[in-house]
């Protein structure tokens, strides 16, 4: 319950105080390239159920690619979105996904239907919390699109490296889970560096 009310009241502060910047990132979307300022994508939350994230669109519209991890240099990627996946910005608009109560601002990175959905055993524990905009394993891979881009397949790296990994990353916070960790990987994310 602290927990929810800390990411109720820090994410619309947030918004508040950020809204400046947000109009900013839509002027700069809309004219560096055709298309919506939005991107909104069916992810897996809470107990496995679908929810619309909604982040800054920093992809061309018309995709023809169904990899789902994206390495850096990928040319669906815009230059106003190269810029805004860099430093995180394209997250923003997933405070409002914290508002709302689909998710928190810690937590494991919410993902699309066969992922987390398709977690077995004690694995699936990790469905028990609301996906996040940050949290430990987002910390680790803070570099993934150069990770992958360095890989022969990015997306077979993802499914057999990255992808277990994050999943016991994600399994050891939700077993230390506290508000005082929450603080501390905020910190560290907006900081850039190891909490």
């Amino acid at each position: 319950m602290i927990k929810r009310i800390f990411d109720f009241f820090s994410s619309f502060i947030g918004l508040i105080i950020l809204l400046p910047l947000l109009i900013f990132v839509s002027l700069a979307i809309k004219i560096g390239s055709s298309g919506p300022i939005f991107f909104s994508q069916k992810r897996v939350g809470r107990d496995g159920k679908l929810f619309t994230l909604v982040k800054f669109r920093s992809m061309t519209v018309q995709q023809d690619s169904s990899n789902t991890a994206t390495a850096r240099g990928d040319v669906r990627i815009t230059k106003i979105g190269a810029f805004l996946r860099k430093y995180k910005l394209d997250e923003l608009p997933e405070l409002w996904n914290v508002v709302i109560g689909e998710m928190s601002l810690v937590g494991p990175r919410p993902d699309v239907p066969g992922y987390a959905d398709s977690l077995k055993g004690t694995d699936i524990n990790m469905l028990k919390l609301r996906p996040g905009i940050t949290g430990t394993a987002s910390l680790k891979y803070a570099n993934e699109e150069e990770i992958l881009a360095a890989k022969e397949d990015p997306q077979k790296y993802n499914d057999e490296v990255i992808f277990p990994d994050k999943v016991k990353l994600n399994l050891e916070y939700y077993e230390k889970q506290s508000l005082w960790l929450d603080i501390k990987i905020i910190f560290a994310t907006i900081f850039r560096r190891s909490y």
